[in-house]
């Protein structure tokens, strides 16, 4: 019979985050004062507006890109090193176009942090 004993190994970022959960009293959201609060509206606001065209481009390739497909059954026949177009159109095209729509939106969102 063994007798080691079991040790759960944690972060020491973890320990500190449960210690202060314990000792701590009950947390409260910064107040801000009236100039910071409207700019943070004006900031939120702004950065909203920016995101509905990210978000609406990313709809627009999700759900444009079968509909695509669906119109031009011909994709099916076109094949590039053995493939079928429609599957690396499925595939290949959308996560590439996701990691540049969100680097493009992260931008838009510094800069609008920038110009508020």
């Amino acid at each position: 019979m063994s007798t080691n004993r079991r040790v759960a190994v944690t972060s020491p970022q973890t320990r500190l985050a449960h210690a202060r959960r314990r000792h701590r009293a009950r947390w409260r959201p910064a107040t801000l004062d009236p100039a910071e609060a409207q700019r943070a509206v004006r900031l939120y606001r702004a950065q909203r507006r920016r995101s509905t065209l990210a978000v609406a481009l990313l709809f627009a390739l999700i759900f444009g890109l079968p509909v695509l497909l669906a119109a031009f059954p011909a994709l099916d026949g076109l094949r590039l090193l053995g493939v079928p177009a429609s599957w690396i159109a499925v595939a290949v095209v959308p996560f590439p176009a996701m990691v540049s729509l969100a680097w493009w939106q992260l931008r838009r969102a510094e800069r609008a942090e920038d110009d508020g």
